[in-house]
């Protein structure tokens, strides 16, 4: 684009990443995050920033795992997209946080509508929208029903077999873009390797029991690199119906405050409204909104 000059940062340039607006408050949310400045790349128009984007992985990490910051001023659409289209790296995933209830704000679906545009000019696609919760002591620990009884195990096919189970039938549009891509298996495998990526211990992963003894579901405390979360949540088809969801939730919860959790992250797709009640029920508010996008190959430059 005539004009346009684009930038990977590094430490004496870093600087460049904080010269753009932040209408949708990601400076906020990302405060704590930790970028590589080498993994930051910025746009310049005439001198002035017009987009920027940042990609995120571990530190253990060789490459990027994700797009989590990427911001366009409007009317530069195309700078954006430019922006990711000529990046060193192209994963699959990008997400645009958002604050809560951002539609009824004021000049804020305008701000997304433009970095929807470059997402899409770029080769990404919107794959759904989440609710992203924070649980803190202040909030109270949800009660426990005492209807399931919880366990380790020590088998990783135990929960491999659950999740394809859980995911045969399923609301999360994760688990249903990789059963449309690689069936039910795949779903179930990618969900095992996110459960091995949280740096948080094998042992944490926890079954739930009906007073039968028939496996009713899992759950996942963790930590991810920003702390403890809701890992996973999981109720098997022929045990929904019952609110199980709930109890798994509320023991995860009081297992990761047990262990000195002073806040919990989590979060559930928007259309998961079953499991959105469960949050609210548990003490969980909705902090942030979040769009995830999706490319199964990004729009190469030129």
């Amino acid at each position: 684009m005539t004009g346009l000059v684009i930038r990977t940062l590094d430490e004496s340039s870093a600087h460049l990443f904080d010269a753009l607006p932040d209408p949708l408050g990601l400076g906020e949310r990302h405060r704590q995050t930790r970028f590589r400045p080498d993994w930051k790349r910025v746009a310049l128009r005439d001198g002035r920033v017009v987009a920027r984007a940042a990609w995120w992985a571990r530190p253990e990490d060789p490459e990027p795992l994700l797009v989590n910051w990427f911001d366009v001023a409007e009317g530069e659409a195309e700078a954006g997209a430019e922006l990711l289209r000529t990046a060193p790296w192209h994963p699959e995933e990008l997400e645009l946080d958002l604050p809560a209830g951002w539609r009824d704000v004021s000049g804020l679906p305008a701000a997304v509508g433009t970095r929807t545009a470059a997402a899409r000019k770029a080769g990404y696609e919107p794959l759904v929208e989440r609710f992203l919760y924070r649980w803190t002591p202040d909030h109270g620990l949800p009660e426990r029903p005492g209807r399931l009884t919880f366990s380790t195990e020590p088998d990783d096919t135990v929960f491999f077999d659950a999740l394809r189970r859980i995911h045969s039938v399923t609301l999360d549009a994760h688990a249903r873009r990789a059963i449309e891509h690689g069936g039910v298996d795949q779903a179930a495998q990618e969900e095992l390797d996110v459960f091995r990526w949280f740096p948080s211990p094998r042992a944490w992963w926890q079954l739930a029991r009906t007073p039968g003894g028939e496996i009713a579901g899992i759950h996942i405390p963790a930590r991810n690199p920003s702390g403890p979360c809701v890992g996973f949540i999981g109720v098997l088809p022929e045990h929904r119906g019952h609110g199980y969801a709930y109890d798994l939730l509320a023991e995860c919860t009081h297992f990761l405050a047990e262990r000195g959790a002073e806040f919990i992250a989590g979060a559930t797709d928007q259309g998961n409204f079953p499991m959105a009640a469960h949050f609210t029920r548990a003490g969980y508010p909705v902090v942030r909104e979040r769009v995830t996008f999706w490319a199964d190959r990004v729009v190469s430059a030129g």
